[in-house]
């Protein structure tokens, strides 16, 4: 697996969420046909786990956060970018989503919950603004952003 491969596994789920309305149903559907359990759960988050063993995933650090942009919005995934961030029991930067963000958070140990949502996908609707917190454990959470907008907030 490289971060092209990685690219590629990722685009098969940026095609079925394109041009989707990005709120608490496309979450309910993620978790249903890509949740915990399934195929797409797995390959993700062993894809991650090799990437950031081969150093191209999760490269930076900052105060206890290892992190990266994965996949720049392109063509190929949709116009989403695709971030991947290792979280044992932290909080991140606040920041807020113009277009919305999805997430996938993959427990490592432990049961850890992100924004107190449990192992699998929620979805943060446009205009929503946080502090993401891991709580309970460890584990790797995967943002999905449309045209990769993010903007951090003091």
């Amino acid at each position: 697996m490289d971060a092209s491969e990685f690219q590629h596994l990722i685009s098969k789920l940026t095609a079925e969420v394109a041009g989707m309305p990005l709120n608490a149903e496309l979450a309910a559907r993620l978790n249903a046909e890509h949740g915990p359990g399934s195929e797409t759960f797995a390959s993700l988050l062993d894809a991650c786990r090799q990437g950031i063993t081969e150093g191209w995933m999760c490269q930076h650090e900052h105060r206890g956060l290892r992190y990266g942009r994965v996949v720049k919005p392109s063509d190929i995934t949709h116009g989403f970018s695709v971030d991947v961030v290792d979280m044992d029991n932290i909080a991140g930067g606040r920041h807020r989503h113009p277009h919305g963000e999805i997430v996938l958070n993959m427990p490592l140990s432990g049961e850890p919950l992100f924004d107190g949502w449990p192992a699998g996908w929620s979805v943060n609707e446009p205009g929503t603004e946080h502090t993401p917190v891991v709580a309970g454990g460890h584990a790797l959470v995967l943002y999905m952003l449309p045209q990769g907008a993010i903007e951090f907030v003091k």
